[in-house]
């Protein structure tokens, strides 16, 4: 599929000093207006809108300024993954910044689940905490802030995730009425909310992860208490983090966020994320967002995990470099036996769904007792792009069935379950992911009712892959890569530019690396111009597929290959088709 976006591309090439390949690329990225494409490509932190902008930000800094003033207990309240981990010492280390009593709890994903809850309130009770101070969590705890409330507590939420609502009733007058669905949004009784997906919050930009949010509180709170801005250095490194590491889009002032938490991190004042780089084997002033993404979010997340979450906020609070290295080991230690987990279950999934027949449903529900519940969703994911279908892995736990579903594109998952909800104990989620629990005599009457009547069609099945320019490798330049840097960082919604060339003769090919993990191609277009191309996906399958004098067709990304000091334009194949 080639984007089709409309503009005048001449005229934003000259105005911004750019290729018109690079204005394609923008516009696809929905940026549009010289403004936005200004903010795109220069956008500052100083440029963002004011943190007052929120709805109750300024409620929830003059009641934490009385609270700091008398002495109150304030407890942080996070979640146990990337995101309310970093949220969490963002609010920890500001609030102490400002001489407040403060603390923390994260709940335990097994044993509490997601979010505050009532033992977690009757342990502050116990503890004299005065103040419960919510992160990334807490919009959807109404029963539990109410509980707090009783209990004499003062309550602050901060949150990203969408404000649970009632449908309610509309109806007109006269001697026949009319009635509609309105949305009323159950928001808690807490004495101040702070989430920009409140209908009432003029902020104008809603799609911030819950340590950006904390990041804004914490920078509200430094503006009031005149305290330098450069002090917030470390917590927009945590906020780029739990950005990239919560799959946000990169768009707008996430983006920012993100470019601007890169360049800290290349002189990081988190002594922790130092030594998590360091343990990785990670250049810090190379960290791109694919380190967040891929390196270093999964060791943050392991502790939550396999372990407590704790673990990894500790190490975010932790300021002795000997001690913070010992604890990044442990933590990366976590993952590499998560990732082993993760390649069994994997493993184990292919097995069931090839030896079962269930390549023949729609939707995929796979039952793996023996998979730890926590890794449930990631293995969805990797089953899902293996196969391209709505994908359920279903585990067994002390309870009952627990589960995460990944979904494609044109299936909404949530929906789907609202739809099946008599089977199941507990649900929640969204169109391309959920979670789940259910009896377990209700599994098989489950994948029943999603298989019939699952709306999908064969077309649904297939990967649509999106280029941004049909674009002859001829035309790259190492200029034009280096003006390319401008739309860094790359991912969720700022995807790194593909382009697609047709008519490549393949002259050579042969199979490269330790493993052998690794297909380099000698590539020729129609005119006969040599081309390196080097493709990483299911290598092994590729170099089966592809004869040598085949003619293919290339999805790519143009990069350098640099070699015993010499330096050559390659073609990085993302995906490709045999066309002779």
């Amino acid at each position: 599929m080639v984007y089709a976006k409309k503009a005048d591309f001449k005229g934003i090439s000259e105005r911004f000093g750019i290729d018109q390949v690079t204005a394609r690329i923008i516009r696809n990225r929905n940026v549009k207006g010289e403004d936005e494409i200004q903010d795109y490509l220069y956008g500052t932190l100083p440029g963002c809108p004011s943190p007052f902008l929120m709805k109750d930000m300024e409620e929830t800094v003059d009641i934490l300024g009385k609270k700091i003033h008398d002495g109150k207990r304030i407890r942080v309240i996070g979640d146990y993954d990337i995101d309310g981990i970093c949220a969490a010492f963002i609010l920890v280390k500001a609030l102490k910044r400002l001489g407040a009593k403060a603390d923390y709890d994260i709940p335990d994903r097994i044993k509490d689940g997601y979010g505050i809850n009532v033992n977690m309130i009757e342990l502050a009770n116990d503890d004299g905490i005065d103040t419960l101070l919510t992160c990334d969590n807490g919009i959807a705890a109404w029963t539990q802030t109410a509980y707090a409330k009783s209990l004499g507590m003062t309550v602050l939420i901060t949150d990203h995730h969408e404000v649970p609502f009632e449908e309610t009733e509309d109806r007109g007058g006269g001697d026949s009425y009319t009635s509609a669905a309105h949305r009323l949004e159950v928001v808690p009784p807490a004495d101040a909310v702070v989430n920009p997906h409140q209908s009432s919050c003029g902020y104008p930009f809603q799609n911030l992860c819950g340590a950006a949010i904390a990041y804004k509180l914490a920078q509200a709170l430094y503006e009031t208490w005149d305290i330098p801005p450069e002090e917030l250095s470390p917590f927009v490194e945590a906020a780029a983090l739990a950005t990239v590491g919560d799959v946000m889009t990169l768009q707008g002032e996430n983006r920012i966020l993100v470019k601007e938490g890169l360049k800290r991190m290349a002189h990081s004042q988190i002594t922790g994320l130092r030594a998590l780089m360091e343990v990785n084997g990670l250049q810090p002033a190379e960290l791109g967002s694919y380190h967040l993404g891929f390196v270093i979010g999964p060791c943050l997340n392991a502790g939550g995990r396999l372990d407590t979450a704790k673990k990894s906020l500790r190490l975010f609070l932790e300021e002795e470099e000997d001690q913070a290295m010992k604890m990044a080991w442990e933590l990366k230690e976590l993952n590499d036996r998560r990732k082993d987990m993760t390649v069994k279950s994997v493993e184990a999934a292919v097995r069931l769904i090839e030896e079962s027949g269930m390549e023949q449903d729609d939707v995929y529900v796979v039952y793996l007792p023996d998979c730890h519940e926590s890794l449930a969703g990631i293995v969805a994911g990797k089953i899902r792009e293996k196969y391209q279908h709505p994908v359920f892995v279903i585990t067994k736990g002390a309870g009952g069935l627990k589960g995460s579903g990944r979904s494609i594109p044109g299936y909404s998952m949530y929906e789907r379950l609202t739809e099946c909800g008599k089977f199941l104990s507990a649900f929640g989620g969204h169109p391309m992911a959920a979670g789940l629990s259910l009896p377990e005599e209700n599994l098989e009457p489950f994948r029943e009712a999603l298989n019939c009547g699952s709306g999908l069609t064969e077309r649904d099945f297939d990967k649509q892959i999106w280029i941004d320019v049909p674009m002859p490798f001829s035309y790259v330049t190492e200029e034009l890569l280096k003006e390319f840097r401008l739309l860094e960082p790359f991912g969720n919604g700022n995807e790194k530019p593909l382009f697609a060339q047709k008519g490549l003769t393949v002259r050579k090919k042969n199979l490269i690396g330790r493993n052998k993990n690794v297909l380099k191609l000698q590539l020729a277009d129609e005119a006969g111009r040599p081309i390196e191309a080097i493709l990483f996906r299911e290598a092994e399958e590729a170099d089966r597929e592809i004869r040598e004098g085949a003619v293919i067709s290339a999805a790519y990304y143009p990069d350098i290959n640099e070699y015993m000091g010499k330096r050559s334009l390659q073609m990085v194949v993302q995906s490709y088709r045999t066309d002779g």
